[in-house]
């Protein structure tokens, strides 16, 4: 006849008291207290593991910390896992993992993670760009919550004082983000949904407006301001190497000295370095190269043709130009970007195929067979553009207000 074991009452926890020797009083159904010789009494169920048989413990924490109660209700919640053949010690060790990862990956780590992805598909300068935005933005409030902790009204919380100040361009640019790190965390298995997919429609939607750009008329006056401009040899030579090269503005700020090719005239802008991550030749017509005489002198030992004042072994900021023309006075008129679209309006009135423009611009084809295809034909039918775009800018400067005339080597001062 099996040991009939009556199951313990709270005085008799209570009250039970240290021996020489580890002890036990049983509860039944393989529920125990253990009293050690210090007083300290510790919950414990006895069990046979699935499958080996083995007999092994689990212990349920410490008297009075868990109750009589509470000790017996985890005993039956260890049974149902045992009737469905799960090991309890297995069940806990594994959820105690999952619950550590959880709280392990911060929105700052699993960013971290998502931006080494996102680092293969943009320029560097994006991507350097992107996890500024989050560290001044998102970070301070945000970042070292566990990913699953995340949720829409904490995000919307944490960007509307930006939405606030009317930094509108930066809200949607955050919410783009945000919503990418989360969604990388699903697609990882880090979290299960993605509670940030519809916070932009929480905010106001930025107005959209054009680049800044002059029109092909007020070329002249450009290289005008150009030339009498109190700005270093370097920007100036810059903003000159973007106006004819018709690259972006932070293609033209990293431009490297080993991406010349000198005796083929041609500067090849590696993917890693464009927008849309595909390498980019350009043609170098006579006055793109007469600038690289005036660098090579500044910079022609370093690794860029455009070097940074401030910080060595580094190019000069992308946003150097912008600030430039906006001590020009040009501030409301053009800003950097604004140079491929004075290039673009004046070769399409003049009559150039707008497919050849289109690829002097990088502007990728989404057909990948045919984009192959325009990049090995369209190089040398750009080679007339580009030295006519050059040409026209140069008179457009009126022979002596441009830095690629010699005229203006004489002229113009460091």
């Amino acid at each position: 006849m099996p040991r009939i074991t009556n199951p313990l009452t709270n005085t008799e926890v209570s009250k039970a008291k240290p021996r020489v020797k580890v002890y036990s009083l049983s509860d039944g159904g393989g529920l125990q207290l253990r009293i050690k010789p210090s007083g300290s009494k510790t919950w414990l169920l006895d069990y046979y593991r699935p499958y080996t048989k083995k007999r092994t413990s689990i212990s349920f924490g410490a008297f009075p910390e868990v109750s009589l109660a509470e000790a017996r209700s985890r005993r039956e919640s260890a049974r149902k896992l045992l009737a469905q053949q799960i090991d309890p010690k297995e069940h806990r060790e594994e959820q105690q993992r999952t619950t550590q990862s959880a709280y392990g990956n911060t929105l700052h780590a699993v960013a971290e993670q998502w931006l080494v992805i996102k680092k293969s598909k943009v320029t560097e300068d994006y991507a350097t760009d992107t996890w500024r935005s989050l560290e001044l933005h998102v970070f301070p409030d945000l970042g070292k919550l566990p990913i699953h902790k995340i949720t829409a009204i904490k995000a919307i919380d944490t960007i509307n004082p930006l939405a606030a100040k009317g930094s509108l361009e930066t809200v949607k640019r955050l919410c783009q983000r945000l919503n990418e790190i989360m969604t990388y965390a699903v697609n990882s298995g880090l979290t299960d949904t993605n509670p940030l997919s519809g916070i932009a429609s929480a905010f106001q939607s930025p107005r959209r407006t054009n680049q800044l750009a002059l029109s092909p008329s007020e070329l002249p006056e450009l290289m005008q301001s150009l030339s009498v401009a109190s700005i270093k040899r370097t920007t100036r030579c810059l903003i000159e190497w973007q106006l004819h090269t018709m690259v972006r503005p932070s293609e033209a700020a990293g431009t490297r000295w080993d991406e010349i090719d000198v005796d083929k005239q041609v500067w090849t802008i590696p993917a890693e370095r464009m927008k849309k991550r595909k390498a980019h030749a350009v043609p170098l017509s006579t006055q793109t190269m007469a600038l690289l005489e005036i660098m090579r002198p500044i910079s022609g030992r370093g690794e860029f043709v455009f070097p940074s004042d401030r910080k060595l072994r580094t190019h000069i900021n992308s946003q150097t130009a912008n600030m430039a023309l906006k001590r020009m006075g040009y501030g409301q008129r053009l800003v950097a970007h604004g140079l491929r679209s004075l290039a673009s309006t004046t070769l399409n009135e003049q009559g150039f195929d707008p497919d050849i423009i289109e690829a002097a611009l990088a502007h990728t084809d989404k057909n990948e067979v045919r984009n192959a295809y325009n990049r090995a034909q369209y190089i040398e039918r750009r080679k007339p553009l580009m030295d006519w775009w050059s040409e026209h800018i140069e008179q457009a400067a009126t022979g002596n207000m441009s830095l690629t005339g010699t005229a203006s080597l004489r002229v113009v001062n460091g």
